[in-house]
């Protein structure tokens, strides 16, 4: 790995993190109550080294077959420490079995169909003593209502909602949005909807939904003022001539 790539790495970190610091001041919070998912779906082994000692410790993938990749490549370098993937793309239900038990967290589960297949493998993978809990997911949600982005609408939600609580092989921990690209004001909108969102099934279901995947390289900083307790940032992280707006 060339020094100066990740010495520049390591010098972006510390930019993205004051930035982190500054929008979670603003929302009344501090660095502990927010995750950086550093989105390595782009790079190789090598790069996501670089971001490891750099200080990363989260990363997300968002097909099974890179996931394997890293996951691989990392068990080859012992001096690595241990670090957390999630899966953060679309999910097909034939490559259930490929992430189920290897991510901390799924963010994209964006049908009943997905829900109830996964939560059913999981469920099996429990009985059989191959899983220690439920799968951590993500609820996606579509709230800009953009017809290319995936997900539950808000109102699918809540109709579905009972059913996916009553799901035994999953866990819950929150909602997952993407903002239309562009528009920081559209943006804040759509991080305020997924946060308004998620209180209210928070309150009716009892369940506390603490997470909120929501904010990426682009606009990351409005997200965090709106409440995201996790941001996924792919160039900004890795690609160190990607200006920081």
């Amino acid at each position: 790995m060339d020094e100066r790539y990740a010495a520049r790495i390591a010098e972006r970190r510390e930019e993205i993190l004051g930035r982190m610091d500054a929008a979670l001041a603003a929302s009344g919070r501090a660095r502990e109550d927010a995750t950086l998912v550093a989105v390595s779906k782009t790079v190789g082994v090598d790069e996501v080294v670089a971001a490891i000692d750099a200080g990363y410790r989260v990363f997300g993938e968002n097909r099974p077959q890179e996931l394997n990749r890293k996951l691989e490549g990392l068990s080859l370098r012992p001096d690595v420490p241990p670090v957390r993937f999630d899966m953060i793309g679309n999910l097909q239900t034939n490559k259930i079995n490929a992430v189920l038990g290897r991510v901390e967290l799924v963010h994209s589960i964006g049908s009943l169909h997905l829900a109830r297949a996964l939560a059913a493998r999981a469920e099996r993978r429990l009985e059989a003593g191959e899983l220690v809990a439920p799968q951590s997911i993500l609820i996606e949600v579509n709230v800009s209502g953009e017809e290319t982005k995936g997900g539950f609408a808000p109102s699918e939600l809540r109709a579905a909602f009972g059913e996916l609580q009553s799901l035994c092989g999953i866990s819950i921990e929150g909602l997952m949005t993407m903002a239309p690209r562009g528009d920081k004001d559209r943006a804040r909108a759509c991080f305020s909807g997924l946060r308004e969102l998620r209180d209210e099934l928070s309150r009716e279901s009892g369940l506390p939904l603490r997470e909120l995947s929501c904010g990426m390289s682009e606009d990351f900083e409005v997200a965090l003022e709106e409440g995201s307790t996790i941001v996924r940032l792919g160039r900004v992280v890795f690609d160190p001539s990607f200006a920081v707006r």
